[in-house]
């Protein structure tokens, strides 16, 4: 568990480190920050804690859904607090999924990372709230930004400036990393396509295109329950009183542009999922018509080949008959004529399939 107080009018940051804060901030206001296990230890002082600086606890409800490991993203509020559940990517390194989520004997590597957690944020007027999985890095990017850096540093955006800012900065955070991971899945998908569409490619791993299916239609549901929480949490906001102060008028204003933009994120990755599915089944379809594209160039040649033969079979079947007297059976240069007449025939037919092109050649490179 860690907390931070964060001060507005002096952009400055204080480390509380485990402890919780026992009074609400004068400036500014707290994180307070810990992984799931610690947040169901710790409950009971968190909720003193939430009861004495903001003047309710955590429902129930809420706290069973903080607890959930697999609940997807979502959004609710009460009158004292916002609570949003959002879904962030697993990297393997870090993480050690389920087995009934990774599949890495299987799976592609880039497909494997298409596991998540759920991150709770709980959204005080004073202070946020954030239960992580377990060596969470968003948490961990988050604390090094906000204690490295040095407040008169110009090359540093500017801090949040409230809960709900840092919220959304955390959120923000996360799409982030969903946005990097196209460009890996775009990458092999591209690789499993040109694969498809080479005409004499044999494809035998077919359970790992199955996967990477089903780890895209994972995906957009995915983004489509954080597509969802982010339109409820903006129209929440909407409905928060106006404020008097211009400062405050304005704050709220950059709260609404930047619900709108990780809503934008959020709705790219969608776009960009749903595209990779179209892709993936085109390839698969271009590859079958492919394949049956070339099976039906392989039986015209074979019929052609037949159809070829087949009156030089007559021809030979004839003069094999057991009879007596057959033409040109008896003469010297019978059967240089019975050869000849075949190459005839062949050429003929050879020629007459040519002209109507049922035998042609085929350029792979065009």
């Amino acid at each position: 568990m860690r907390t931070i107080h964060i001060a507005t009018a002096t952009a400055q940051t204080h480390d509380l480190g485990h402890e919780l804060p026992t009074a609400p901030a004068a400036d500014g206001f707290y994180w307070v920050s810990c992984s799931r296990a610690e947040f169901e230890a710790q409950l009971p002082a968190l909720q003193a804690m939430l009861l004495q600086l903001c003047g309710m606890p955590l429902l129930d409800l809420h706290v069973s859904d903080l607890l959930n490991a697999h609940l997807p993203s979502n959004y609710d509020y009460t009158s004292q607090y916002d609570l949003l559940v959002f879904q962030r990517l697993v990297s393997t390194k870090q993480d050690s999924a389920p087995p009934a989520q990774v599949k890495p004997q299987r799976r592609d590597p880039v497909l494997a990372r298409i596991v998540t957690r759920p991150v709770g944020l709980a959204v005080f007027d004073h202070l946020l709230l954030t239960v992580h999985p377990e060596e969470c890095p968003v948490r961990t990017y988050f604390l090094q930004r906000l204690l490295s850096v040095q407040p008169t540093d110009i090359r540093v955006p500017k801090r949040a400036s409230s809960p709900a800012d840092l919220m959304l900065r955390l959120v923000n955070h996360m799409v982030d990393s969903y946005l990097e991971l196209r460009r890996e899945l775009t990458r092999q998908l591209d690789h499993w396509q040109y694969a498809l569409l080479r005409p004499k490619a044999r494809i035998s791993n077919w359970s790992a295109i199955l996967d990477a299916r089903l780890a895209l239609h994972q995906l957009d549901e995915i983004c489509e329950d954080q597509r969802a929480a982010m339109q409820e949490w903006i129209e929440a906001l909407d409905g928060w009183p106006p404020e008097s102060l211009p400062q405050s008028q304005r704050e709220r204003e950059l709260l609404k542009v930047r619900s709108r933009d990780v809503l934008e994120h959020i709705e790219r990755v969608v776009h960009h999922v749903r595209r990779l599915e179209q892709s993936a089944e085109t390839a698969v379809q271009m590859h079958f018509s492919v394949q049956s594209n070339r099976a039906n160039d392989i039986m015209r040649t074979l019929t052609t080949i037949t159809a070829v033969f087949l009156p030089l079979n007559l021809i030979a079947a004839v003069f094999g008959m057991n009879f007596e007297f057959i033409p040109l059976v008896h003469k010297q240069g019978g059967f240089w004529w019975a050869m000849g007449g075949m190459g005839l025939v062949s050429l003929t037919l050879l020629s007459y399939f040519w002209r109507k092109r049922y035998i042609e050649r085929i350029d792979h490179n065009q």
